[in-house]
């Protein structure tokens, strides 16, 4: 296990205990969350290592890594993600800089926004730390999907789009990812980040039983601030915030599941979070952040 000592934002020795959470996925485990004195980043303590923690990612119930539509919550993802795979393109289409159409995606999990550009004409390139995931990827749509440790060893390449749905908040060689993220970005490149976001409604409600805290696979829980300050460390400047309106839903949902609780209730909290999110961006479940080079 691991033990942050240092805020990967403002470098703060500084955290303050907030509560234990507890991985409902996988194992029953439970977690310290603390809190940055300083930027309010949140951190799940300890964490596994690289090694230890590939066991809680292994089951099917973890939908970024399969397409399973057993159980209800699971169906009505799977009908959401369709169209949520569609409105993604289409931002990514909107915002890069045309040209070459080249798009890299860190952490594709099984393929289906990397699948859904490669068929609207662009160049794809997946990186994807599961080998099992990957495989399938590959022997599913063909596609060129290679390991972490491959793609910070072979000569850099440029990209007109870098998108990490949902991935961030996972990564543990943050500070080299992040680098290297800048330095693979085409001067007029557009990166797209989508992580959870505490400062919501839901996860106020939800408190620990907040799904999107997902410990120990989610090593980072931001806040919008945060997550600029973080960029804004590498060279990148976010210049527009955007909702995703369906989390609220599923998460809410899905924390509602963990603590054997009423899916009507579950529907209706991510109700309210919407709501809220419709008026200030910054209280929605999820948030996608785009940005580009400073000096672009």
């Amino acid at each position: 296990m691991i033990q942050i000592k240092e805020c990967p934002v403002c470098r703060s020795k500084s955290f303050n205990p907030v509560f234990e959470a507890t991985d409902y996925v996988v194992s029953g485990d439970s977690f310290s969350i603390v809190e940055c004195g300083s930027c309010r980043i949140r951190l799940t303590q300890p964490i596994p290592d690289e090694k230890e923690i590939l066991p809680y990612y292994d089951t099917d119930d973890y939908v970024s890594h399969s397409e399973t539509t057993r159980g209800f919550i699971n169906r009505l993802y799977a009908v959401v993600r369709k169209a949520m795979i569609i409105r993604k393109r289409k931002l990514a289409q909107s915002l890069g800089p045309g040209g070459s159409r080249r798009l890299l995606e860190i952490g594709c999990g099984a393929g289906a926004f990397l699948n859904e550009m490669y068929r609207s004409g662009w160049e794809v390139l997946g990186i994807e730390p599961n080998r099992r995931v990957r495989d399938t990827v590959i022997e599913r749509y063909g596609l060129a999907v290679i390991s972490p440790e491959e793609w910070f060893t072979q000569p850099k390449s440029s990209y007109d789009v870098i998108a990490l749905w949902h991935v961030l908040e996972h990564l543990h060689d943050l500070d080299d990812y992040l680098r290297r993220i800048s330095t693979s970005l085409e001067d007029e490149g557009v990166l797209i980040v989508a992580v959870p976001n505490y400062c919501s409604y839901d996860a106020g409600y939800y408190q620990s039983r907040w799904a999107a805290y997902d410990v120990p696979r989610h090593l980072y829980h931001f806040t919008c601030e945060s997550l600029i300050d973080l960029l804004k460390r590498y060279g990148l400047t976010v210049t527009a915030i955007r909702r995703l309106p369906f989390d609220a839903f599923y998460v809410s949902m899905l924390s509602e599941k963990y603590q054997e609780g009423f899916t009507a209730r579950g529907l209706w909290i991510g109700l309210i979070s919407c709501l809220q999110a419709w008026v200030d961006v910054k209280r929605s479940s999820s948030i996608i952040y785009v940005a580009r080079h400073a000096n672009s």
